[in-house]
């Protein structure tokens, strides 16, 4: 890889009341610092409370500021890790909306896909139907998953896990995975 690191956004796609997943994101943050393998930001969807879907932002004629400045950091994101939790099969609608705002943000951005649950299953059936999605509007989902059942159980509020060698291990996989669509890409705008 070039010397200049890449620019990671994470983004927490809970806004539920009580939310786990958040723990994740967290987690990766202190993560991708700890190893400086990136430099990198959580953009907490939380924080932005979009409205209900309306329009895409190339079509708003008076777009908010939140939405705005969430186009922007997607932009500048050389990738991004998504955190999400998985509802009743599926993923929360916060996220469906901040992946249909934007367009343009999305092409071919490598995108890392984080899954949390309460069950055992680790999130893993949000699965079909944000890969459907995501192909849709040409991002280029890299292959490596990071399902993390009984999210609670496993991660403090702060994001520390209980077993920091194996998770660490399992999230270094994942992460250097990203890299390499990173790195991928930059090579073929070069």
């Amino acid at each position: 890889m070039s010397d200049l690191k890449p620019h990671i956004v994470i983004i927490s796609a809970s806004v539920r009341e009580g939310r786990k997943s958040h723990r994740l994101a967290l987690y990766f943050k202190k993560f991708v610092e700890e190893k400086n393998l990136a430099t990198i930001e959580i953009v907490d969807l939380n924080e932005y409370q979009f409205p209900i879907f309306n329009e895409r932002l190339m079509f708003q004629k008076n777009p908010s500021e939140k939405v705005l400045d969430f186009s922007n950091r997607i932009k500048k994101a050389s990738g991004v890790i998504i955190v999400t939790p998985e509802y009743n099969g599926g993923y929360p609608a916060s996220l469906k909306n901040a992946v249909d705002v934007l367009y343009d943000e999305w092409q071919h951005k490598p995108i890392a896909i984080a899954m949390a649950s309460n069950g055992v299953f680790g999130g893993t059936q949000v699965i079909t139907s944000l890969l459907f999605s995501l192909w849709k509007i040409h991002a280029i989902v890299v292959p490596a998953m990071f399902p993390t059942p009984t999210v609670d159980k496993n991660f403090s509020e702060d994001g520390v896990p209980v077993n920091k060698e194996a998770t660490d291990k399992r999230a270094t996989v994942f992460v250097n995975e990203l890299l390499w669509f990173l790195e991928a890409k930059k090579r073929m705008q070069s």
